[in-house]
């Protein structure tokens, strides 16, 4: 019915004045009140711009040029005033600590009211309703720095339901992640839709994970404009995403290897909700049959060797808990677990950005033996890079040339020798167009690019990387670690810290987990997401790879993970 359209965009078109091309062409889309809708697509797409002009931030503070119509409960925003539209339109932004205003987590979640000049009585009530609703009941006199990345984000779900919007548009709500937190991200997400019966918009590039909850429709968008608006059933029985260069689901790229047909009545939208016809799960086994296993890449001698690591933050909290593990020399490792686990502290350690109470740490590199506890920051810098999870905490350039430069720079380089190292770095990380740009122009995923390119010119040993592929769509994604997959073939050791499980089975050739400031596990990425007890301890995401083998009758599902992995590795290098 037409009186339940919340947002209509009719041939809907948006240049911004700093380029010389629009962003959005030719936009028709409608959203109804009720609906969750997926917005997927690759960087640079224009779905960020859709969220922008939802929300009010085109035209009101990112000017530029429109064309058609966007109306939003039956009137154009461009009639409407930003404060207009706040009251329809909530937005959670992928970076929770930019859009917090208080300093606590009641006083975020309230400020909307306060503006509102609501009553103590009725504000007190409404916020604490809301904390229970998002579950922070327990967290309300808590500073911003007290809480996960998890709990942020729900804080500021919570800024937005006490004004009780109509939409609710979340911006990358999975990219800082950790897996189980993600997962329950996608769970409240649903819940406070189905509880408000409010519209969701979500922009996401993780479809699979996004797909743990229904979605009503996924807008599929290229180059700025809408190639698919279909439900995820008969969506991902086409093509369309791999020509978009967006990710399918893990287990429906299996189910093609090996031959079955997807369709929409198979249901391929969750494998939970996956129905297979037994000659179907019998092509599956088949494949897995017939299809030979890979060598696996020998454990070299250590580079880096960890004893008896002791670390403990002045508010109690042990960090480090009698850390031992060695690194071997050009191998690529990933260290998971979930938020506030000890991972990034054991980078933090290594890098001597912090000291540890007890035990030690040898790096065995071009100079020798060396016991890093007798290195200066400076000093181990020469030997090890850090490229940290958020990119706006390591630039402090205006212009990207120079922001990658500066490594070479405080080492007295030539001008010359810096040109093309820098250069090179930029290609690789696929910044070249970029380099006369400057910094703030980026997105964030283009950001975290330009930190790798500024460690990567300065040849290190070890490359510690904090979640290397945070913002990234699936090509950019692909680019980044095909390129760190090049370098640990040349010989570079590689830790990165991650919540990306597609990345720890494709990519890396072992896995650490920590929980508590232990280590909890050790082995292939294979081996760690086929086993629930350490998937729900360390708060990861059992691979759907693994249901898909049990639900063929596949006896040995870990073999069949690796399997997979090791050839769709093959087939897309």
């Amino acid at each position: 019915m037409e009186e339940e359209i919340l947002v209509e965009f009719n041939h809907f078109g948006f240049k911004y004045n700093a380029q010389a091309e629009p962003t959005l062409y030719d936009i028709s889309l409608k959203i109804r009140k009720g609906e969750k809708i997926l917005i997927a697509g690759p960087s640079g797409c224009g779905k960020s711009t859709i969220g922008s002009c939802l929300n009010g931030l085109i035209p009101f503070s990112f000017k530029g040029e429109t064309t058609g119509s966007l109306k939003i409960k039956g009137k154009e925003t461009g009639d409407m005033s930003i404060f207009e539209l706040s009251k329809i339109v909530g937005t959670v932004l992928q970076d929770s600590d930019a859009q917090f205003v208080g300093m606590t987590a009641a006083e975020d979640i309230a400020f909307a009211l306060e503006n509102d000049c609501i009553e103590t009585p009725e504000l007190h009530e409404r916020t604490e309703r809301v904390a229970k609703t998002v579950g922070v009941s327990e967290r309300l006199t808590h500073a911003p720095g007290e809480l996960s990345g998890g709990q942020k984000q729900r804080v500021s779900i919570g800024g937005i339901m006490v004004d009780n919007v109509e939409l609710y548009l979340f911006d990358e709500p999975l990219a800082n992640l950790d897996p189980a937190t993600g997962k329950q991200a996608i769970e409240l997400i649903d819940e406070i839709k189905n509880e408000t019966g409010a519209a969701v918009v979500i922009i996401e590039h993780r479809l699979e994970d996004v797909l743990w909850r229904d979605v009503d429709r996924i807008i599929l968008m290229q180059e700025g404009r809408i190639i698919a608006d279909l439900d995820p059933d008969t969506l991902l029985s086409t093509d369309l995403l791999r020509q978009a260069g967006v990710r399918e689901p893990l287990y429906v790229t299996a189910l093609k290897y090996a031959g079955v047909g997807i369709r929409p009545e198979i249901m391929p939208h969750s494998i939970n909700s996956l129905a297979l016809a037994p000659e179907e799960t019998e092509k599956v086994r088949e494949w897995f049959e017939h299809t030979p296993e890979a060598e696996q890449k020998k454990a070299e001698w250590p580079i880096l060797s960890v004893r008896g690591l002791e670390f403990e933050y002045p508010n109690g909290v042990k960090a480090a808990d009698n850390i031992n593990t060695d690194i071997g020399k050009g191998t690529l490792i990933a260290i998971a677990g979930r938020n506030g686990a000890g991972k990034s502290t054991f980078a933090k350690l290594i890098c001597g950005f912090e000291t540890p109470q007890s035990g030690t740490i040898t790096l065995f590199g071009k100079a020798g033996k060396s016991d890093l506890a007798k290195l200066s920051i400076k000093e181990r810098a020469d030997h090890i890079g850090y490229v940290m999870q958020n990119p706006n905490q390591m630039i402090s350039q205006t212009m990207i040339f120079d922001e990658v430069a500066m490594g070479l720079r405080s080492r007295k380089a030539s001008e010359d020798e810096i040109q093309v190292k820098v250069e090179k770095a930029l290609k690789i990380c696929g910044l070249y167009p970029f380099r006369n740009w400057p910094v703030s122009a980026l997105s964030f995923g283009q950001k975290k690019r330009v930190t790798i390119a500024s460690i990567l010119v300065l040849d290190p040993e070890v490359l510690i990387l904090d979640e290397p592929t945070a913002g990234q769509d699936f090509r950019h994604y692909t680019e980044i670690m095909e390129f760190l997959k090049q370098l640990n073939a040349d010989g570079l050791t590689i830790i990165m810290i991650t919540h990306d499980m597609h990345l720890m089975l494709e990519y890396a050739t072992r896995s650490i987990v920590y929980c508590d400031g232990k280590i909890v596990g050790d082995d292939t990425g294979a081996n760690i997401l086929t086993d629930p007890e350490l998937v729900e301890k360390a708060s990861l995401k059992e691979t759907s790879l693994f249901r898909l083998a049990l639900m063929c009758g596949i006896e040995t599902p870990r073999a069949f993970v690796q399997r997979f992995i090791d050839f769709d590795r093959a087939v897309r290098s």
